[in-house]
């Protein structure tokens, strides 16, 4: 460990100038999730190294909450962006046209699976993805109502927090919310609310949906879509069995109700394929994007089957979607991602880690299940392996103490630690990174004795 060039944690965290920004931060701006995890000050990023305001840097296994999946400032995102900042910033894709705006959704018709016409519609973010996607649900089935999954997190605004089934603290005072959104269970082999065991389920979970649910009080003549993560990612890095998302595209055929698939988290190469759903080769009738599809520059697209962005002009739009600036990052983003064979080393490094994990696992008492596709891995820890009781203390002070000793982490879902590097992340970063992390979990394990 001495002898490796990161992390460097050059004074405890957080330091002094860390805190004295905390404290600034505080009086002035809306409290976000950060109490929630520790108080990391961000100066500087490259590549899969982060330094914070008091000179220490870190190994980078959050990437910006999976935003930064070519890694930060890598030179080929910085050039494109400099270059159209010098050309164009803005001017209104709503009533004009730009060319890296017809380039960018010629790129992203390519790579979103489906050997059918696609078309896209440009936002700025991932809950605005998610709420075009609704409308454009909305129009073209002419059906009001909608099928979530419990543990999804879709966004924050009204239409994607109604979808949203993440956390109470999310949805707490906001109700009403929109009407006809019925949230059925996931795919959560670890944790089945049915209490059965795959395979020999035969999918109880998505005949759930069919003989209790359409056939009981959602109508489904009148569903337009059923809204799904292919992985949640804030309920747990939670990924459903071989199989099953081909079993809810049979039940979705059999309705002619669309699968509108949220790849907000899981797109643009974070789990080792563009996209997520790819595991399961399934190709949904509405994607959102957004996240990692700039590079951290805000951009959201909605890539549908042609015919059903059948909308009619006014029907949805927004004045800085499709921003010549974020368009040039994307291209530039979709280029690295090929020229340097991400998807491939997100495979790679993956692999290592989930291996790494699970050996671990054997020898420990507190980490109950360990399970991840490409670099999307989640590391659940409870407090004991039998009942399976949540260790929600205990993460956080497995990933406290791993920012600490120089690795940025951070959890999902009840007591899952998620871990998500940069695509671009090298064997060398990948196994200083679990080894701090799985010290932390051994101190953690120690003390719980």
């Amino acid at each position: 460990m001495k002898n490796k060039p990161y992390p460097r944690v050059i004074v405890t965290p957080p330091g002094p100038k860390a805190k004295g920004i905390v404290r600034r931060d505080s009086e002035v701006l809306s409290p976000y999730n950060r109490p929630f995890y520790y108080p990391l000050v961000v100066q500087s990023g490259k590549g899969c190294i982060v330094k914070d305001v008091d000179g220490n840097e870190y190994i980078d296994f959050n990437s910006g909450i999976c935003v930064m999946n070519v890694g930060h400032c890598h030179p080929s995102i910085v050039e494109a962006v400099s270059k159209q900042v010098g050309e164009l910033v803005h001017y209104s894709y709503t009533d004009f046209y730009y060319p890296h705006v017809v380039d960018l959704a010629e790129k992203l018709c390519k790579i979103v699976p489906g050997d059918f016409r696609k078309k896209v519609f440009f936002g700025n973010s991932g809950a605005e993805s998610v709420e075009a996607a609704i409308k454009v649900a909305r129009w073209h089935m002419e059906r009001p109502l909608f099928i979530g999954f419990i543990g999804a997190f879709h966004g924050r605004t009204m239409g994607a927090l109604s979808a949203t089934a993440s956390k109470t603290a999310q949805r707490a005072r906001f109700f009403p919310m929109m009407p006809g959104v019925f949230h059925v269970p996931y795919g959560y082999c670890y944790r089945c609310i049915f209490n059965v065991t795959y395979p020999n389920c035969n999918f109880k979970c998505i005949d759930f949906i069919d003989e209790m649910v359409l056939k009981k009080y959602v109508p489904p003549e009148e569903t337009a879509a059923i809204i799904f993560e292919p992985i949640q990612g804030e309920g747990g890095y939670i990924i459903p069995p071989p199989g099953y998302f081909e079993r809810l595209k049979k039940l979705a055929d059999k309705y002619g109700i669309l699968l509108l698939d949220d790849e907000v988290q899981t797109g643009m190469g974070r789990t080792g394929e563009w996209f997520g759903i790819q595991h399961w080769n399934v190709q949904p009738d509405i994607l959102c994007i957004s996240k990692a599809i700039a590079s951290g520059i805000s951009l959201g697209a909605v890539v549908t089957r042609a015919e059903v962005m059948d909308w009619e002009a006014g029907a949805h739009c927004t004045t800085l979607g499709a921003n010549p600036v974020a368009c040039a990052a994307a291209i530039a983003v979709i280029d690295v991602i090929q020229r340097e064979k991400l998807l491939e080393n997100a495979r790679k490094q993956g692999e290592h880690i989930v291996k790494w994990f699970r050996d671990l696992q054997d020898e420990s008492k507190i980490i109950g299940d360990v399970r991840g596709k490409g670099l999307m891995i989640g590391v659940e820890v409870v407090k004991d392996k039998d009942t399976k009781e949540p260790a929600r203390k205990e993460v956080g002070q497995i990933i406290r103490n791993s920012w600490k000793k120089g690795v940025i982490v951070i959890t999902a879902g009840d007591s899952t630690i998620r871990i998500a590097p940069p695509l671009t992340v090298t064997r060398d970063l990948v196994d200083t990174g679990i080894e701090i992390i799985g010290e932390s979990i051994r101190d953690v394990e120690r003390r719980m004795r």
